[in-house]
């Protein structure tokens, strides 16, 4: 069974924040990092990992994608700061 990941990255503390949903977390970071692919996160320079967590299935990796997506921003901002309140880059630990 694969790992799937849904994720929090933000442009810097309290700045730009973006929630994605991949099975490669290292592969999308470098991505990311590299701004290799059009779209929101190279725009607006989205590339610091705050938070993530992993799931076991697919389906439910999108929906807490969905989830998260719903939420307003003081949710997202307390999810990530209960366990990362430095906002640090936490993309070193994954690759």
């Amino acid at each position: 069974m694969s790992d799937y990941f849904v994720y929090i990255l933000a442009s810097r503390r309290n700045g730009t924040i973006y929630t994605g949903v991949t099975n490669n977390i290292g592969r999308r970071m470098g991505e990311h990092k590299d701004k290799a692919i059009p779209g929101f996160t190279r725009r607006y320079d989205v590339n610091i990992l705050v938070w993530y967590e992993t799931c076991g299935d697919i389906d439910d990796a999108i929906a807490r994608e969905k989830q998260i997506k719903s939420w307003n921003r003081a949710w997202k901002i307390r999810l990530i700061e209960e366990n990362n309140s430095g906002w640090n880059d936490l993309t070193a630990g994954l690759l």
